[in-house]
């Protein structure tokens, strides 16, 4: 079994109207509802208003894909959480940051940064399947079709991904790197662009195939128990003495 934990920041799907319209129970529900048709995973939800923002250790060390949505609240992250999170991902957990999340604390640390781009409301969307042989890709078409989704534009400031899988285009001619994917130390990072918080997205058929694919790319065989060594954390002095 594949242990994925669905996270949401749970802000304005709780408040929003124009959200709980689309979400009555909450965009992390809708995601671990599709999810859950897979009997190969096993799904919990975490939200930023519970202890621990939901996730203590003991549900981060039984996570083995991180599913990230967040839009309102990213500076309420605590650092500890973030560092938390990356060290796990360096350890070998797979992460799926979706839409906004482009800007959360831990998207900006493992990419190390700004992840800013160009964006406006909504617009119809045509994804277009540039990967079609990706993992992530299986049983997707040549372009998934959005009636309506909130557009991303480049220059989208992330490193050059390892991977690109998915590239949009919107009705006002902009494009998009809409499915990246890197390795970061032993784990494996894909971001997702479509996902705005008013639009239906999420029970799009071909967007919930695509992230049902992500988790299982990004699930590890294992995860390390130990921290990745990282020397240069102390003095380099100090290190460069020790080993003369």
């Amino acid at each position: 079994m594949i242990n994925v934990t669905v996270w949401n920041e749970h802000i304005q799907d709780k408040s929003d109207e124009a959200v709980i319209k689309v979400y009555p129970d909450g965009i992390n529900a809708c995601i671990a509802g599709f999810l859950g048709k897979d009997e190969e995973l096993n799904i919990r939800c975490a939200t930023q208003d519970e202890p621990e923002c939901g996730l203590p250790d003991e549900v981060l060390d039984n996570t083995d894909v991180l599913i990230w949505w967040a839009h309102c609240g990213h500076a309420d992250v605590p650092d500890e959480l973030v560092s938390k999170i990356q060290d796990r991902v360096l350890r070998g957990m797979g992460i799926i940051l979706l839409h906004s999340a482009h800007y959360s604390k831990i998207f900006q640390r493992l990419m190390g940064t700004t992840c800013s781009l160009k964006w406006r409301e909504g617009d119809r969307e045509r994804i277009w399947n540039i990967n079609p042989n990706h993992p992530i890709a299986k049983g997707i078409g040549e372009f998934i079709y959005l009636d309506v989704e909130e557009m991303y534009g480049e220059r989208f400031d992330i490193p050059q991904p390892d991977e690109l899988v998915f590239l949009g285009w919107f009705g006002g001619g902009e494009v998009f790197r809409s499915g990246c994917c890197w390795n970061r130390g032993l784990g494996k990072v894909f971001y997702f662009q479509p996902g705005h918080e008013t639009s239906p997205t999420f029970h799009n058929k071909d967007i919930q195939t695509v992230i049902t694919n992500a988790v299982h790319w990004a699930a590890p065989e294992k995860i390390q128990a130990e921290p990745i060594d990282a020397p240069w954390s102390e003095s380099p002095e100090k290190i460069l003495n020790e080993n003369k």
